[in-house]
């Protein structure tokens, strides 16, 4: 495993990293949660990503229980606040109150006295961005948490967020979590320029659609047991990515994947971290094979002429207009 500098800050994160989106606290049991945390530890994987939101607390539940037999020094917990924790309006947002009740809840449900890592779920357009800048450096001021970023914010967001804590002297986001993969790049837009720029990591998570990128689905074909076919799917899998168009690419994709002995979905992860303003790739994981299987990208090195091959296929760079 290799590992990069999180923005500006002195974490080191591996270039894969683990979720528990849909699959801790929801779908899977405790054995197998922890078999897989247990695989991605042995590998190198140091950091795991999760949200408070995420099954209502579950998924943080199950990591907290992992943390009890783990060496928590040796592991980078990143969680997120914004979410609905309940069905009352106020348990919500990013306002100065529900970030203090929402961190007081993460860190009971993580078994742990900090998170390294705090996100803001979403941009909150009912809360002053003052007021949320002040809440996270305060929760570093206090302890409770060591470092600050957001997820999909828009680039004008996180900016603002910037010089709002710069002119307090206030702690500055250090990341951020926006999804990009091959065939979602609006990251590139102006997003990942600015991070780059000043200095926050970025955090991918669903570097390949869903699953949609492995190279599993075929024509007319899903496969038994995909995330298409599950019950998350139903929301969040993209089936209208899948398009004659789509199938055209996958072919010519799947072949220099196999010219270079790896499978496409390694292939899709090792093109997103040829970019060097990316830190590490988010992957979900049900079992240990999976988590094998993810960690390979981080040993393939894509040559710039196998980039402009896979540039000329793909052929949707966000262009300026």
């Amino acid at each position: 495993m290799k590992y990069r500098s999180l923005g500006n800050s002195g974490l080191q994160i591996s270039e894969i990293s683990l979720g528990s989106w849909l699959t801790y606290g929801t779908a899977l049991d405790l054995k197998p949660a922890f078999d897989c945390m247990d695989r991605a530890v042995e590998l190198g994987i140091n950091f795991i990503d999760t949200a408070d939101m995420y099954n209502r607390g579950e998924a943080e539940k199950t990591i907290g229980e992992y943390l009890k037999r783990a060496k928590r020094e040796e592991i980078i917990i990143g969680t997120k606040v914004f979410g609905p924790m309940s069905d009352h309006f106020m348990t919500q947002g990013l306002s100065l109150r529900h970030i203090r009740n929402a961190c007081e809840g993460s860190l009971q449900r993580l078994k742990t006295d900090y998170i390294d890592l705090y996100q803001c779920h979403r941009y909150d357009i009912d809360t002053p961005l003052e007021e949320t800048c002040y809440a996270m450096h305060n929760l570093i001021e206090r302890g409770y948490v060591l470092h600050w970023g957001v997820s999909q914010w828009s680039a004008v967001q996180i900016l603002n967020a910037i010089r709002i804590c710069e002119k307090n002297s206030w702690r500055k986001p250090v990341s951020n979590q926006p999804i990009y993969n091959m065939i979602n790049r609006s990251l590139e837009v102006d997003v990942m320029d600015l991070c780059e720029k000043e200095g926050l990591g970025l955090v991918c998570y669903s570097p390949l659609a869903q699953g949609l990128l492995s190279g599993k689905y075929q024509r007319n074909s899903i496969p038994e047991g995909s995330r298409a076919l599950s019950e998350s799917g139903k929301t969040y899998f993209p089936h209208k990515r899948l398009t004659e168009d789509f199938y055209v690419k996958q072919d010519q994709l799947k072949e220099i994947a196999g010219d270079l002995g790896i499978s496409m979905g390694n292939l899709a992860l090792a093109w997103a971290l040829n970019k060097s303003a990316i830190t590490s790739l988010i992957m979900g994981a049900s079992n240990e094979e999976q988590v094998e299987e993810n960690c390979k990208a981080a040993d393939v090195v894509l040559s710039p002429e196998i980039m402009d091959k896979i540039e000329n296929i793909l052929n949707n760079a966000p262009l300026d207009q």
